[in-house]
């Protein structure tokens, strides 16, 4: 495969430099890409760059996924407003390991191939660097003006954050310079990759390189991901879309894809699947024959929720949004975890209720309108459960009055009513 055809026909392709293509035709190339370590897990704003490792393994050559440990201890000024909080090693630790197993679920890391992924870190080689030899080996070969001249600096320096451009960001773009000529010394790496706001402090390094060395290295970046509506992709209500389930569910993670617009997931099919061409072609024509059965945001959903968490994971997830939006049954609602039943539920009116009441058993009656505000009086709830519209945990009410227990309770605490066709209640028993 032809890495960068690969991605230039996935939309993967921002900026490239000059002889890019022809050096990846040639050879095995070493390639690396930046993540950021400010938090122990990686959120869908990281997933196009991880994907072109993914598929530069693939095409053949050997990704390197660095750790920003050192770069991360400053901040980049790219695209920021704002200076970085600063971390200390044992976070940026913590934070690396977490993110390799992240990587593991799309890159090799662990065959003797050649071209096996590598994990790197920039602290490794920053933290015995004194202030003084940095200024000497690295600083004398990069001017001022040069340095001035980059669109990250200028934004910051004209205006548009409150607070000007420290020294350590202004040096940011040195210490990712050096890491190209560290890694393409020590590692042979010929290619850095990166987003578009990137290119600035890529082509530092390859300028750096080429007054110490003498070598020719090069740079591809992806463009920056947005949506169709020009709002910021992978933002939420809620903030980042994180791939570690303890921050985004893995069904509030399939949600976010679903929930896509059209455009964007023929756009986003192509970014952040491995599925080829022809298929994607294919659903694309499908989907546009009947948009209405959102055919691309399903398979978007399903391909990127098992990429990341599981296929057990993914079959949840579909299985509790049958609950909200189709036919699933009791059985379905039994087995959601207590995460999972809140996330489907989020946003469903909510009444805390007594325990003690549910464990000595109260009638139906009492607890959907004395003990929470379900219906509005005895009489409706009375009328509307004889009409069988009336529903406990995905199952009709027998009657009005039904005893209600503790053997109710979802996952010891919860009850879900069903006033109609779509009016949820999540009672809570406290």
């Amino acid at each position: 495969m032809n890495f960068v055809e690969e991605l230039q026909w996935r939309g993967m392709v921002h900026t490239m430099m000059p002889g890019t293509e022809e050096l990846l035709n040639k050879e095995m190339v070493t390639a690396y890409l930046g993540i950021d370590p400010t938090a122990d897990s990686l959120h869908i704003g990281h997933l196009c760059g991880v994907m072109m490792l993914r598929h530069l393994q693939r095409c053949g050559h050997k990704p390197l996924a660095l750790v920003g440990g050192a770069t991360g201890m400053i901040g980049d000024p790219s695209g920021k407003s704002q200076e970085r909080n600063l971390l200390n090693e044992e976070t940026l630790r913590h934070n690396q390991e977490c993110i390799k197993k992240q990587l593991a679920k799309f890159l090799d890391f662990e065959s003797d191939a050649p071209n096996c992924a590598e994990l790197v870190n920039n602290y490794d080689w920053m933290k015995d660097f004194t202030f003084l030899d940095f200024a000497r080996e690295v600083g004398k070969h990069i001017t001022v003006n040069y340095m001035m001249a980059k669109d990250s600096v200028q934004k910051r320096l004209n205006g548009e954050a409150r607070d000007g451009l420290s020294f350590t960001e202004f040096t940011y773009q040195l210490l990712q310079g050096y890491d190209f000529l560290y890694l393409n010394e020590h590692k042979n790496c010929k290619l850095q990759m990166g987003g578009s706001d990137q290119w600035g402090n890529i082509t530092t390094g390859a300028e750096l390189i080429r007054r110490t060395s003498g070598n020719e290295v090069f740079a591809l970046t992806c463009p920056l991901i947005t949506k169709a509506d020009g709002g910021k992709f992978g933002k939420t209500e809620s903030g980042n879309v994180w791939l570690d389930p303890r921050y985004t569910s893995p069904y509030k993670f399939y949600q976010f894809w679903l929930n896509v617009s059209d455009d964007d997931a023929a756009k986003y099919i192509k970014i952040f699947t491995a599925i080829g061409r022809e298929e994607i072609e294919a659903l694309i024509a499908e989907h546009t024959e009947a948009p209405h059965l959102r055919i691309l945001q399903k398979r978007l959903a399903k391909e990127v929720t098992i990429m990341v968490h599981s296929e057990a994971d993914y079959e949840a997830a579909v299985e509790a949004s049958g609950i909200l939006f189709g036919n699933n049954t009791h059985d379905a609602l039994v087995k959601l975890d207590e995460d999972t039943l809140l996330a489907v539920f989020e946003g469903v009116p909510q009444f805390k209720v007594s325990r003690a009441k549910i464990e000595a058993g109260i009638k139906a009656v009492d607890l959907f309108v004395e003990e929470s505000s379900v219906f509005p009086s005895k009489g409706e709830m009375r009328k509307m459960a004889q009409g069988g519209g009336v529903s406990l945990n995905k199952e009709k009410l027998a009657a009005f009055d039904q005893e209600i227990t503790v053997a109710d309770l979802l996952n010891d605490k919860y009850l879900l009513v069903q006033r109609g066709k779509k009016n949820y209640f999540l009672l809570i028993a406290e």
